[in-house]
């Protein structure tokens, strides 16, 4: 805003700058610039710049991709390899940059296998380098290429890497000499690295223990360590990418122990994402990966990119949660990034009382797009102050609130015991509904009852999901270790929209909905409370969070309908976790399969598997469905009422 003919103040710190000439504009009679409506910077609240030459310390990077691939006998053996490389060739074509875009690969296993790419060549040329100790980089050039050049070699190696390793029996993983030899190829340029990792590091630096689960931790002061990366190898070597703009995205793959808390260090402070996929099989799992691949390879990405946070005069922010590096103390450096990520921020009041109306928020992200430009992205946000303290809390936003309670609990398991994390929820809950209540205490007589505003009536519930949550919940028998980092990491960086889903997903009635005639091409399921008592035998329920969908089959449900939705072998067969959804020929295996696509569709970010449950299967009636049905008091753990109760008594209390 103009306050004198050729002088500015900002939004933040109250300061006169001085107007450039060729910016000046002359005011109109309500003291406001007549251009205001033509400049984007002036009139809106998101604005892109081109940024001048002073913002690069180098020529814009080119987009770049650079595979690390186990192909030990697991990653064989379950499918993986062949997924990825018809998975990558499929994506070439879609890759942001062209014709810049980079792109190189290493395999390993007890060795290292380098590729020449050259775009002379008509085939690639394999270089094994076996010292483990000291590895080195056997070519200067050409293990990176300009896709667009070397198109027809890299598809050539893509569509040999599964007949190259068909007959490989090496058990073993060099993964720390195969990182530390991806960083030297890609330091010069930096980019982006995929991790393709199925058997725990063995060989070399870096290599990792079967430390496991030890029940005997938990409860005891040395639980934390169980879910914090066990050799410094990782978080050093994470330092090292950042610094050279290199993100790290790691697709896990396994059945057994793979240490998730030590590789996903690698991508916590790269700016990168933790992708899991237990007991991986290709025949099942064969789309989920195959998408969340080629969503991850063609989304538009800003590389090379620095955030900043600024705020006006009187606030401050002091902590901040997700996925980066801090480089200074307001400076988040992430050498990637998308709009699937989302970061919190805690901020603190300097001033005791404020004189200003209006707090003003802006975030700058300065970044290279896959074209080349040097830009910065600026959100600039105006936030009335309020006296009343009631008027804040009816505008309070529970999604926002749960964001951050999630990331500050994650957190805090890193340090101290899960139940410890809990109890650090339940408090703060406890405490935001005391002061509210104490608002309140003077002006009305207060019953015993629970009192909140509207804008916080689903608070207590999205607690409670949280406390229950993969990454969360009870002890040692309550989730694998490496599902629980992985749901950790997960949820440190996934937007608040998807987060509320994933904590309290949706049960719907399938049977009812797929049996009536009319069908709008749109997928209206009616959502259900999630408790246990909603499942009628009789029926077939779909729950979905968002990341996968459970298809869970009531025991009288009719066998015809069962055969005519999901075949004969679904109606015959006991066991149905290794049977896939696919269509039958008949409307109704049609409707289930629009309606699956409709709802996935909603979100591209992740795909849901479909799992069939039968009523009763045990255990895994409990792990994919009981456990998460929040409303219930289950496995020791209190259920929405009981929680009410608790908050509360602890409300009342002084």
């Amino acid at each position: 805003m103009c306050t004198l003919q050729k002088q500015h103040s900002a939004n933040g710190p109250p300061l006169l700058n001085d107007v450039a000439g060729e910016y000046f504009a002359p005011l109109d009679i309500n003291g406001r610039r007549r251009d205001a409506d033509e400049r984007p910077e002036l009139s809106k609240g998101s604005v892109e710049f081109v940024a001048p030459t002073e913002y690069m310390v180098r020529p814009p990077m080119p987009p770049l991709y650079f595979f690390l691939i186990d192909v030990s006998l697991s990653s064989i053996r379950n499918g993986m390899l062949k997924v990825a490389a018809e998975t990558i060739k499929s994506s070439l074509d879609k890759l942001p940059g062209f014709p810049r875009t980079q792109i190189g690969f290493l395999t390993f296993d007890s060795a290292l296998h380098f590729y020449n790419l050259k775009s002379s060549l008509t085939q690639p040329q394999m270089m094994v380098v076996a010292d483990l100790d000291d590895p080195f980089v056997p070519l200067p050039d050409d293990l990176l290429v300009n896709l667009s050049d070397s198109r027809h070699v890299v598809e050539a190696l893509l569509d040999s890497l599964p007949s190259m390793f068909e007959e490989n029996t090496n058990i073993e993983s060099a993964f720390g000499p195969a990182l530390k030899a991806a960083f030297m190829v890609m330091s010069q340029l930096g980019g982006k690295l995929l991790i393709f990792q199925s058997t725990l590091p063995s060989l070399g630096f870096g290599r990792l223990k079967l430390r496991g689960d030890d029940p005997r931790i938990y409860g005891t002061d040395k639980e934390h360590t169980i879910r914090i990366a066990e050799d410094p190898f990782y978080k050093q070597m994470a330092a090292d990418l950042t610094k050279y703009q290199i993100a790290v995205n790691l697709y896990a793959f396994s059945d057994r122990y793979t240490d998730i808390a030590s590789l996903g260090t690698l991508a916590k402070y790269t700016g990168g994402e933790v992708y899991y996929y237990p007991s991986f099989h290709a025949n099942l799992y064969k789309e989920k990966f195959s998408h969340e691949l080629a969503r991850d390879l063609t989304r538009e990405t800003a590389w090379e990119a620095v955030m900043r946070i600024r705020c006006g005069k009187g606030v401050r922010f002091t902590t901040y949660h997700g996925h980066f590096m801090l480089r200074s103390s307001d400076l988040l450096a992430l050498p990637a990034v998308d709009c699937d990520k989302a970061f919190a921020m805690q901020l603190t009041l300097e001033d005791t009382l404020m004189t200003t109306q209006t707090v003003y928020f802006q975030v700058a992200l300065l970044y290279t797009s896959s074209s080349g430009e040097r830009r910065i992205r600026v959100h600039t946000m105006a936030v009335p102050v309020v006296t009343d303290l009631g008027e804040m809390y009816r505008n309070a936003d529970t999604g926002a609130i749960i964001c951050l309670l999630s990331r500050l609990a994650i957190e805090k398991t890193l340090s101290h015991k899960l139940e410890e994390a809990r109890h650090v929820i339940q408090l703060r809950i406890v405490r935001s509904l005391q002061e509210y209540r104490n608002l309140f205490a003077v002006q009305h007589r207060l019953s015993g009852r629970l009192i909140y505003p509207e804008s916080l009536k689903l608070l207590p519930l999205y607690g409670l999901a949280l406390c229950k949550s993969l990454a969360l919940r009870g002890g040692f028998a309550d989730a694998h270790i490496d599902e629980r980092s992985a749901a950790g990491f997960n949820m440190m960086i996934i937007p608040i929209k998807k987060l509320l889903k994933l904590l309290y997903p949706s049960l719907s009635r399938l049977d009812e909905y797929l049996l009536k005639g009319e069908d709008d091409g749109k997928a209206s399921l009616q959502r259900l409370v999630l408790s246990a008592e909603r499942l009628d035998p009789r029926g077939a329920f779909l729950y979905d969070d968002g990341f996968r969908f459970v298809l869970w089959l009531g025991k009288v449900l009719p066998a015809e309908f069962v055969k005519n939705l999901l075949g004969v072998e679904a109606a015959n067969s006991p066991d149905l976790s290794k049977l896939p959804v696919i269509e039958q020929n008949n409307e109704l295996s049609r409707k289930l399969l629009a309606t699956l696509k409709t709802l996935r569709e909603r979100d591209p970010a992740f795909y849901q598997h479909c799992y069939l449950l039968r009523q009763g299967e045990q255990p895994r009636e409990g792990s994919l469905l009981l456990f998460n049905l929040v409303e219930d008091q289950i496995a020791g753990t209190s259920g929405y009422v009981e929680w009410l109760l608790q908050i509360q008594r602890q409300v009342q209390q002084k």
